[in-house]
């Protein structure tokens, strides 16, 4: 085994979610039907890292589900500042011995964790 290549992001709307996961600087990578009325959309974050493609067919990945998966950023409060900035709603930041973090949620309630060590 190597690595994390795409993770799934359950949500109930794709292309709502689409448009968030753009807002938040991701890019799309794919957007293609798949048959059976379903899509497959697949963004990448601009500084490589884990794709995600965002899913509405797993029955035991409800939407929202996704739950404290952690994105690495540089400077955290400029990072706050830019979503805010598109948008996007953040949390107030945490200072830990292991870095700060603060959290945002998608449409469907997915929370992300943003940290910088």
């Amino acid at each position: 085994m190597k690595s994390i290549t795409i993770i799934s992001v359950p949500v109930s709307n794709q292309q709502k979610a689409k448009e968030f996961y753009l807002k938040m600087g991701l890019k799309l990578v794919t957007e293609t039907e798949m048959g059976k009325n379903q899509t497959w959309i697949q963004l990448a974050f601009p500084n490589g890292g884990a794709d995600i493609t965002l899913v509405n067919w797993f029955d035991k990945m409800p939407a929202g589900c996704l739950q404290g998966a952690v994105i690495l950023t540089d400077d955290l409060e400029a990072e706050k500042e830019r979503l805010t900035k598109a948008g996007i709603e953040t949390g107030k930041t945490d200072s830990t011995p292991w870095g700060k973090f603060s959290s945002i949620a998608d449409p469907d309630g997915n929370t992300w964790l943003l940290q910088q060590k």
